[in-house]
């Protein structure tokens, strides 16, 4: 059987074109784009902490030597770690730094969500697309009756429709949105094990016992 028997522009332009206005039409802008620049994110190794906990670990040997206003010199590629540092250079609070770099994870998340909450509801609108090609298949089957000839075309359609419904909601979407959703897990996770150094750090700025004793509780 030739590929070319499962191809139907009709049938692809309804499902696919119906679940992507689908998309838009109940996703904020910001979040459309977000999923898309996500698709670029797939590809690559999943975050771990390690590199950034390194680097942390050089800024405090940096700020034990010559202060921790010699931080501000430093090249941070994260933002998050860098917001918490520049923080940490302003004279904040070990809580203070704390409760940054949990807004920011928390707020990561959130973004992290939002895209994968596009393709979920991809993966719903896909099945229900197909449905409405394979009505429209339906229909155009019934209209055309009595021309034998372009009955096989509107049953395609129809056919078709509801493959690649299917298609599209588990084998594109729907695969999307649970390795984002996992990537999340994975960083919000990482992320959190940032804190403690953090602490640690900004307590070198103003080390009271009484702060001190909050943060190692």
């Amino acid at each position: 059987m030739q590929l070319a028997t499962f191809f139907d522009p009709t049938a692809l332009a309804i499902v696919g074109g119906g679940t992507a206005l689908t998309t838009i039409l109940r996703s904020p802008v910001r979040d459309l784009m977000r999923a898309a620049a996500a698709l670029t994110v797939l590809p690559r190794r999943r975050f771990a902490a390690e590199p950034l906990l390194r680097q942390l670990a050089a800024q405090a040997y940096l700020a034990g030597r010559h202060g921790v206003m010699q931080l501000d010199r430093a090249v941070i590629a994260d933002p998050d770690l860098a917001a918490a540092i520049d923080a940490i250079v302003d004279g904040a609070t070990p809580e203070t730094v704390v409760a940054l770099a949990e807004h920011c994870r928390r707020a990561r998340i959130e973004r992290h969500a939002a895209a994968a909450d596009v393709w979920a509801g991809a993966a719903d609108a896909a099945p229900a697309m197909g449905m409405v090609g394979t009505l429209v298949g339906l229909a155009a089957m019934f209209a055309t009756m009595a021309d034998p000839a372009k009955i096989g075309g509107a049953m395609a359609v129809a056919l078709l429709a509801t493959l690649y419904g299917a298609l599209l909601a588990n084998l594109v979407a729907q695969p999307i949105a649970h390795r984002l959703r996992v990537r999340a897990r994975i960083e919000a996770y990482e992320r959190s094990r940032l804190s403690a150094p953090l602490a640690i750090l900004a307590a070198r700025e103003a080390p009271s016992s009484g702060t001190v004793a909050r943060v190692a509780a």
